[in-house]
């Protein structure tokens, strides 16, 4: 039987390596791609991507891996950071990882991996995939510590028909272990962070370059003007750090927290105290709905939810609004739901899908 031909999506991690080695071993005919997505202030200062395509050229050399490399930064930049700009310049506090996985990695390299005559691609993603009965489900990976399916919940059917998980059943220290057992230089490399594919910097002066600066307003709950903002798009829903009003006269210790944006008059609403009761919601409204299984589950309908990556799922209600903006109600009140942020919705185990945070309701 002809073997099946796999490419792997390679960042130069220890991840994605053991992912493509995995699958060599297991019979696969294996190819790796290096994405270039950024180009407009690459440097060694901010970009590590000379350093990455190094470590995936001596990975690939060592195990006989063909490596391509191919520049997306035009679609980055057209479906991606275009929509991140927008998304601050109105306010709203976007999660550039899921569209990222959406318009990338599981469309424009699946679609390059395919019309090279691939069966699959892989990736070193933290999540599992299933068949059940007539659909593929996303399910959690067995690091819960490090699954990913929230920033993987755009995932349709072709998508995961496509791809594999080799990391599925993997827990990080495990991926490690065996890196290291293999001989991979990366096997203690650094988990990548900051914005996807572009890496850590300092935010406010990246923002700077690309949008207006507009300083207006910090306000109380009553209108009160207790200092000045630097711009809105600086501030999420929930921040403590950088407000500036730490030591304001006549008023208690107690810190202060963003709580909302008034866009219409360029004022940041702050009250003080962490549990304050204006970051706590019930509810809220989102919109531009996925769901795995095509079409979406029976309403109204129970199951969990997360509003953020970091946190477990708190059980909610879902009642449909239109054909693609629900009501989420939740058991327990969430706090600092974040407009621009995805909610994803789980059964278990099985991811369903999400959408975006439109609005917080607090009633």
């Amino acid at each position: 039987m002809k073997k099946q031909h796999v490419i792997v999506g390679l960042s130069g991690g220890v991840d994605s390596s053991l992912a493509a080695l995995l699958l060599k071993e297991q019979g696969y005919t294996v190819e790796a791609l290096f994405m270039k997505n950024w180009e407009e202030d690459d440097t060694e200062q901010y970009c590590s991507a000379a350093a990455d395509v190094a470590d995936a050229e001596d990975f690939c050399h060592r195990f006989s891996i063909p490596l391509h490399t191919i520049n997306f930064a035009a679609e980055y930049w057209d479906h991606v950071f275009s929509h991140f700009l927008q998304e601050y310049q109105a306010g709203r506090t976007p999660n550039p990882d899921v569209l990222c996985n959406k318009e990338i990695k599981f469309k424009t390299f699946l679609t390059y991996a395919l019309q090279r005559g691939a069966d699959f691609i892989a990736t070193g993603h933290y999540a599992k995939k299933c068949f059940a009965s007539d659909h593929y489900q996303l399910l959690k990976s067995g690091d819960q510590d490090k699954d990913q399916t929230y920033f993987l919940y755009t995932l349709g059917q072709k998508q995961l028909e496509k791809t594999l998980f080799p990391l599925a059943s993997l827990r990080k220290s495990e991926v490690r272990k065996l890196a290291k057992q293999a001989g991979l230089s990366n096997h203690d490399k650094k988990d990548s962070t900051g914005i996807c594919f572009i890496g850590e910097r300092n935010f406010r002066q990246f923002l700077k370059k690309y949008l207006p600066v507009q300083p207006g307003l910090i306000e109380t709950q009553d209108g009160k003007c207790i200092g000045q903002h630097d711009g809105l798009m600086f501030y999420t829903i929930g921040q403590r750090q950088g407000l500036g009003i730490g030591g304001l006269r006549h008023s208690e210790l107690t810190p202060w927290y963003v709580a909302d944006k008034a866009l219409d008059r360029n004022a940041l609403i702050v009250v003080q105290g962490h549990e304050h009761p204006a970051l706590y919601s019930r509810a809220l409204i989102c919109s531009q709905l996925h769901w795995i299984k095509e079409g979406p589950p029976a309403f109204s309908y129970g199951c969990a939810a997360k509003i953020r990556y970091r946190q477990l799922e708190t059980p909610c209600y879902l009642t449909p609004l239109t054909a693609n903006q629900l009501q989420v109600e939740f058991e327990q009140a969430q706090r600092a739901i974040t407009p621009g942020q995805s909610i994803v919705f789980y059964q278990g185990e099985n991811c369903l899908g999400g959408g975006v945070i439109d609005t917080p309701l607090r009633h």
